[in-house]
């Protein structure tokens, strides 16, 4: 047994993908499954999260799904969840994404993955949360988010300490392992080394 109890999962809802991309999905479920961590996920039954919620459940796991009621039949809501949260709106979806969750793993997705990403990024660096993120660079496809993660580093716009809360990878276990190392070490988000604007100006 883990002390990493859960982990909340962002990635895609297409059903447009190369079919290459169910492969790492499918497998994040049975990896979570297995170490006894609670997958919890946007509750959609379609694409990537279908795929790794009915992997984690097959593979004996715990499925939490959180859901809009707009969504819920543009997604189809997937019952085969232990538990379907149906919420009124987006805001309400990502809060209880954020704050059910001890850790974060990002699979491939497209502009609903990628807002839930920087939100919940951007809540760590600002220490809303102390909680890790992972990111699965499969086929490459996170290769030019990481490149402007560095470019904005490496233009001033943020600061170094981002890659110490933040890690990228191509293998799942390794991901899983540095968040469940990650999830009992916390690095203290100083906003002295994490927020652009530098120390402060002395008055």
């Amino acid at each position: 047994m883990t002390s990493l109890r859960s982990v909340t999962l962002y990635c895609s809802s297409s059903r447009s993908l190369d079919p290459h991309f169910t492969v790492a999905a499918r497998a994040a479920g049975e990896i979570l499954a297995q170490r006894g961590i609670t997958l919890v996920y946007g509750g959609g039954a379609l694409g990537l999260m279908g795929e790794a919620a009915r992997a984690t459940k097959a593979a004996g796991g715990r499925v939490e799904g959180i859901i809009t009621r707009k969504f819920l039949d543009l997604e189809q809501g997937w019952l085969g969840c232990d538990e379907l949260v149906v919420v009124d709106t987006m805001r309400e979806r990502k809060k209880l994404l954020i704050e059910r969750a001890d850790a974060f793993l990002v699979l491939p997705g497209g502009m609903g993955t990628f807002e839930e990403f920087f939100e919940t990024l951007v809540g760590r660096q600002i220490g809303d949360h102390t909680k890790p993120i992972a990111v699965l660079d499969d086929h490459g496809y996170y290769l030019p988010l990481k490149a402007l993660i560095e470019h904005s580093i490496d233009q001033k716009f943020a600061r170094e300490a981002v890659r110490e809360i933040l890690h990228f990878g191509t293998d799942l276990n390794t991901l899983v392992d540095w968040l469940e190392t990650s999830a009992r070490m916390p690095v203290h988000a100083d906003p002295e080394r994490f927020l652009p604007m530098g120390p402060k100006i002395p008055a």
